[in-house]
């Protein structure tokens, strides 16, 4: 019995490494995921996450693994190949995250209602628009079906990194570099409606304080400013999530693709 059952441990370590392999690169992915990911779930959980995870992109990918060597220095270095293959996955979803707060602190800088509703409800640091969006945004991608849209993406990057390939430096750099200026880019789009709107308040005010210089048009155009930045943000915020949800669609459909 004890034979038999040596044996069988002999012939399941390859696949055993294996799923340990793909459980690096799940986990690391899981990590700086949206809504998986967030500083606010304590670690315990998100472990269980990347392990579910793990279980369901596992029998997705198994067919197509070569076969793994179970000895340690090899599979030490296939661990850090994989991890970091991971964080890539999980840095261009981050990065939709990043979008949604940077419109946020721009729409509350361009209104002037930063510190309205106090401190933020999540780690990082933003304004309270910024918390409201990213909030919102977050609970719309995990009701569409998040869990689903992230387990096809990590399988889907087995095919241009199959396991144990490294990376080209270059070609990172150059994917980085295009991720970072399009979130950018993005983010200061969803809020164009708050910069058009403070423009037009600056404007207006600048052309009224100019008619009449003894008049105190920043008390009077303090609550016009804050009331215009509440009332823009009832209108624009569905579309703003909307938007951002159909990008974060795009970006999983091909998480390691060149912005178009």
């Amino acid at each position: 019995m004890l034979e038999g059952l040596t044996q069988i441990l002999a012939d399941t370590r390859p696949a055993l490494a294996a799923m340990i392999l793909v459980f690096v690169r799940v986990a690391a992915a899981v990590s700086l995921m949206p809504g998986f990911g967030e500083q606010a779930i304590p670690s315990r959980v998100r472990l269980m996450v990347s392990i579910a995870f793990t279980m369901v992109v596992w029998p997705m990918v198994a067919p197509s693994l070569p076969a793994i060597s179970p000895e340690l220095p090899a599979l030490g270095g296939l661990i850090a190949i994989e991890a970091g293959i991971g964080f890539l996955i999980g840095i261009s979803l981050r990065l939709m995250v990043m979008a949604i707060q940077f419109a946020g602190s721009v729409a509350a800088q361009s209104t002037a209602i930063t510190q309205v509703a106090g401190v933020g409800v999540t780690p990082d640091p933003m304004p309270a628009i910024g918390n409201i969006l990213m909030l919102a945004a977050l609970t719309l991608a995990l009701v569409t079906g998040l869990h689903i849209k992230a387990s096809l993406a990590i399988a889907s990057t087995y095919e241009l990194f199959p396991l144990g390939t490294i990376p080209i430096a270059g070609d990172i750099a150059e994917w980085g570099i295009a991720r970072v200026a399009d979130v950018f880019a993005f983010g200061f789009t969803m809020a164009a409606p708050f910069v058009i709107a403070s423009f037009a308040y600056n404007l207006a005010l600048g052309a009224i304080n100019r008619a009449m210089p003894a008049l105190m048009v920043a008390f009077v155009g303090a609550p016009l400013i804050t009331a215009g930045a509440l009332l823009i943000m009832l209108l624009a915020a569905p579309a703003i999530i909307t938007v951002w949800n159909d990008r974060l669609d795009m970006v999983l459909a091909n998480p390691m693709g060149m912005p178009k």
